[in-house]
Order: structure tokens, then C-alpha cells, then sequence
């Protein structure tokens, strides 16, 4: 039997793999495995989403498993995962729900469980509540006694957690950002209200917004961080300082100059890692990121002497080596960018926030902070529609893939990951010259695509 978890949470098209019941039951597990709160008080769980239509009919069921399972819900409405992962810590929640399926298009939506503290679950956490869900659907076992009368949960509007997050977003910045301009691409998303707020508060001039009108069915829709054509058009016309893009719950962000040329996640954690460090802030003078990092990106760390820990792709494993070793930067290429001081997962406002205050305290234009590193040519091909759990049983794709690195000799790398989300196959390579680059990697995405067809 398939896991329910995948690599973030558990997702699918809603109303077709991610119903209400799922939702309703899932909910009620979590309440189980989460809500011990211990002390004779009853568990409380802060429970936000993103706009996406589907999210009112989940919200609703999740709610109803909490209250159901004798849990008090604080009801925050649309707010970005950061946001409800900070609310979760700072109200002194026993777990967080956020309903999102984050940059994915508006069919799917997802539901993430987060610990007290707002931390993300290990597997072991998912395996037991996924063990208890399965258990009590099963229908062999009766069912665990539910509470009655006072004993059930009660449901509360928080309506303060727009101000509380914004708030410490601004809190925590190093410096204002008085004069810089900025331009703003929401991709009608959970963030939609809140950067434009955080940027404004913080003291940028935010000339302009796309992405900021959500109405539940154009989230991700030709904008956010996944199509980023609107915001270069922007910069190029506004003649910003700073434009960032969001994706549809906002833990990502990436970046453009005021060309419109795009500064991806790499970069900004390299212009975020000489930052901290001079500010002293870079423990063990680290940055964490993963496999997928540009070697361009290696080059620059080695060159600045800052040491860098490499992880799997996954914001989940870039954190978890985090709080390991106790670094306070990492990241992924995707614009995942994770301040552990600040926050407990990734939050894309606050890292458009901290490139902010980098070009205020510096009086330096983005392109020019950008080159800290120097990009080598890298391809990526998203093959869809094949079955990626065969990836690392394909002989013939371990052929190719052995060929491809013997062409490519010490200049290049090839990675092939399955997707934790969607039933795609990543094909990465990395060459010295882009032709080369990109002629492997359409060789090696035939391979998987002829291979792996389903």
C-alpha cells in the first residue's frame, strides 16, 4: 500500500485523492498522535490554509476531525505555511495543520501536520499517524471513544495572526529598507496580503504588485515563482531594486534584478551566507544545500571560505541537517531559502525581506550582489507522466546515466530524482558549455521517458 506521506505532507487532487474523509480522518489521527498535551489542559491546534477553493471544504473537515477529537482550534484563515508554522510556536500550539499544495496548480491541495513549535514531522511522526488512520478506517478495530458534551473541542477565529506574523518578519530584519524599491509577484497566493504589507512596514517602496488578487482558482495561474515572465516584464518597466516572486503557500521566494534577470535560490543564499557572516550570524560559518546546487554555487562558498554540508533534495532534509549541527542557513535552488534563527521552516517573505535589507545596508543594485557567484550552465527537464518509483531500477537508465557522466568527464554532473510530489522524473545536467548540457539532457530524458512509460 502507497504512503499517504509524501515529501511534504500529503497531497492530491481534491475531491478525488484528497477528499474530506481523508481529511475528516487524517485529522482525527493527527489529534491522537499530536494532541498530548499533558498538564490536564485540552490540545490546541492552529489550523491556516491557502486560497485555493478547495481549501474551504478541507478546512472544514479538518476542523471538524479536531473539534471531533476534543481539540481547540485556532482558525487563522489564509496565511502563508511560514505564518502558521510561526503561530503555531509563538501561541504555544501542541501542532499546526496548513492546507496548501504550494506551487502546485489549483485542482490540488494538500495537508501539512506540524509539530509543536511549528516544526515540520519527521517520517516516524507520519508513519504513526498514518498508522492510526489506516487503523481506525479499517473498520476491524471499534473505534476509540469520543468525546461528548464540554469535553469536545471548540473552534476560535484568530484574527490577530495577519499582524502577529508581519510583525515579527519586521522584528527580526537587521536593517530597514528604507528606499529600496520594490516589485511584488503574490501568485494570488497565501501572501498575496501579507508581503506587500511586510515590505511596506519595513520601510520599502513597493511599486508595484502582481500575483495579489486571489480568488480561490487562478493561485500559481501564469504567476509566483514557478512562472516568473510577469515579474522580469516588471522590473524591466518599474526599473525596481528588488522584485520577488512567491509560490502559492510562500516558503519559496526567488529574485530579480532590476533587468529582469532572475537571481535564483542559490544565489540568494549566497548573497544571504557573506551577509550573516560578517554580521557574525553564520553559525560554524555553514550554509546548508542540497545535491541540486549549482556547482557555481560550491565554487562560491569555497572561494568566500564558507564551509558547505550537502543534503538530499528536500527542504525537510536541508532542515533537518540544520538542527543537527545548529547551522542558521540553508536552502534549496528553488528558492526554499530556511533562516533557522527566524524561522522554523522556509518562508519566502522573510527571505525577500533579508535581500532587502542586504541592498539597503549595502547601497548595492541586486545584479551586482548576485555576483558573488557565477552560474554554470545547468539543464533541468521535468518528464512527466512516467512511473518514477523505477528509477532506480532501470539498467538501461543506469547505462545512460554512466555514458552521459564519461561524456561529461570532471566538467559536468548528472542527477536523475524522482519527484516527492508528482509522478515526474527530474533530469539535471551540468556542463561547462549549455549545448553540451542540453543535449545530454534531452538524451537522458528520452531514455526515462521511453523506459519508464507508464
Amino acid at each position: 500500500m502507497a504512503r499517504l506521506f509524501g515529501t511534504d505532507g500529503v497531497r492530491g487532487v481534491a475531491n478525488v485523492g484528497l477528499t474530506a474523509e481523508l481529511a475528516l480522518g487524517l485529522s482525527m489521527a493527527a489529534a491522537h498522535v499530536l494532541g498530548d498535551a499533558g498538564g490536564g489542559r485540552r490540545p490546541v491546534a492552529v489550523v491556516g490554509r491557502d486560497p485555493r477553493a478547495s481549501g474551504e471544504f478541507l478546512e472544514a473537515a479538518v476542523i471538524a476531525g479536531l473539534a471531533g477529537s476534543g481539540v481547540d482550534v485556532l482558525r487563522v484563515g489564509v496565511l502563508p505555511t511560514p505564518a502558521v508554522a510561526y503561530l503555531t510556536g509563538a501561541l504555544g500550539a501542541d501542532f499546526g495543520v496548513m492546507l496548501s499544495a504550494s506551487h502546485n496548480a489549483m485542482p490540488d491541495n494538500g495537508i501539512k501536520f506540524l509539530a509543536r513549535g511549528g516544526h515540520k514531522l519527521d517520517d516516524a511522526i507520519e508513519d504513526a499517524i498514518e498508522a492510526d488512520y489506516r487503523h481506525h478506517v479499517s473498520g476491524a478495530e471499534p473505534q476509540r471513544p469520543r468525546p461528548t458534551g464540554a469535553e469536545v473541542g471548540r473552534v476560535h477565529e484568530y484574527t490577530e495572526g495577519f499582524d502577529k506574523y508581519v510583525a515579527h518578519l519586521v522584528a527580526v530584519l537587521p536593517n530597514r529598507l528604507d528606499g529600496v524599491r520594490v516589485v511584488i509577484d503574490g501568485a494570488h497566493g497565501a501572501a498575496a496580503r501579507v508581503a506587500p504589507e511586510a515590505f511596506a512596514r519595513a520601510g520599502a517602496e513597493v511599486v508595484y504588485t502582481l500575483g495579489a488578487e486571489p480568488t480561490g482558482l487562478n493561485i500559481n495561474d501564469g504567476v509566483g515563482s514557478t512562472h516568473l515572465d510577469g515579474l522580469r516584464q516588471a522590473m524591466r518597466e518599474h526599473r525596481a531594486d528588488l522584485g520577488i516572486a512567491l509560490d502559492g503557500d510562500a516558503d519559496r521566494c526567488l529574485a530579480a534584478d532590476a533587468d529582469g534577470n532572475e537571481v535564483d535560490g542559490d544565489q540568494i543564499i549566497a548573497i544571504l551566507a557573506v551577509a550573516m557572516r560578517e554580521a557574525g550570524t553564520l553559525r560554524g560559518n555553514t550554509a546548508v544545500g542540497t545535491v541540486m546546487a549549482n556547482l557555481g554555487f560550491k565554487l562560491a562558498m569555497e572561494r568566500e571560505g564558507i564551509a558547505l554540508v550537502e543534503t538530499a533534495v528536500g527542504d525537510r532534509y536541508v532542515l533537518e541537517a540544520m538542527k543537527e549541527h545548529g547551522y542558521a542557513l540553508g536552502g534549496e535552488q528553488s528558492g526554499h531559502v530556511i533562516l533557522l534563527d527566524h524561522a522554523t521552516t522556509g518562508d519566502g517573505t522573510l527571505t525577500g525581506l533579508m535581500l532587502g535589507a542586504r541592498l539597503a545596508a549595502t547601497k548595492q543594485p541586486l545584479a551586482d550582489l548576485a555576483t558573488v557567484m557565477t552560474r554554470l550552465p545547468q539543464v533541468l527537464i521535468n518528464v512527466k507522466g512516467v512511473d518514477k518509483g523505477r528509477v532506480a531500477g532501470c539498467e538501461e537508465l543506469t547505462t545512460a546515466v554512466k555514458a552521459a557522466e564519461v561524456e561529461l568527464g570532471g566538467t559536468g554532473r548528472v542527477l536523475l530524482r524522482p519527484s516527492g510530489t508528482e509522478p515526474v522524473v527530474r533530469v539535471m545536467v551540468e556542463a561547462a558549455d549549455h549545448d553540451q548540457a542540453e543535449r545530454v539532457a534531452e538524451q537522458l530524458a528520452g531514455v526515462v521517458r521511453e523506459q519508464l512509460a507508464i
